[in-house]
């Protein structure tokens, strides 16, 4: 299991154009790192890197005594931007292949934690943002890992579901869990603050 991740000295290049080089910060299990910046200053990037899905162009990422792979392969969930929900699938049918994807069994427990059980027979398609958000969070639940990298997260969220959202988040740190979210308003848990741009 996941419980530390280590960024030191890490630069990134896209297009390109350098977006930040010296990065460098650490996040132990219970703790929330919120990432700002403003708009294009690598905030997506940083999360795609400690993914794995962008090579930096220097410095390391660690996963503490977790090798990369295996970190990067079992360990965490990315949620970007894109939710990628298929509009075709029902979205009960969507929560059991994301669950089933990532090695989870919380389907039910999913749907019930993000409110989504009346949205279960509905094609995705026909979900509001919101709704989507819900659903794409749902697999956070229902396949447990201890680092979650969230884009945005909260963007087309209500008020009540940011609440609820946030106690989800505040539980999966207690047991420690790790977050790394970029953000443009502030997280619903308490979080480091690491600027870029």
């Amino acid at each position: 299991m996941i419980a530390r991740l280590q960024v030191r000295d890490l630069a990134l290049v896209r297009g390109g154009r350098r977006l930040f080089e010296g990065l460098s910060f650490q996040v132990e299990a219970g703790q929330a790192v919120a990432v700002v910046g403003a708009n294009g200053a690598g905030k997506t990037s940083l999360l795609r890197a400690i993914a794995g899905l962008l090579m930096p162009a220097a410095g390391t990422i660690g996963f503490g005594e977790v090798a990369p792979e295996e970190a990067q392969a079992r360990g965490l969930h990315w949620l970007g931007h894109a939710d990628g929900l298929k509009g075709g699938r029902t979205a009960g049918e969507e929560l059991a292949f994301w669950a089933t994807w990532a090695g989870g069994e919380a389907k039910a427990r999913a749907a019930e934690a993000l409110d989504l059980q009346r949205l279960l027979p509905l094609e995705v398609r026909r979900l509001s943002a919101g709704q989507r958000r819900r659903l794409a969070l749902a697999r956070l639940i229902a396949a447990p890992r201890p680092l979650w990298l969230l884009d945005e997260p909260m963007a087309p969220l209500d008020a009540a579901t940011r609440t609820s959202f946030g106690a989800l988040m505040a539980a999966h740190l207690a047991g420690g869990g790790l977050v790394v979210a970029a953000v443009h308003d502030p997280l619903p848990v308490p979080a480091q603050e690491v600027r870029i741009g």
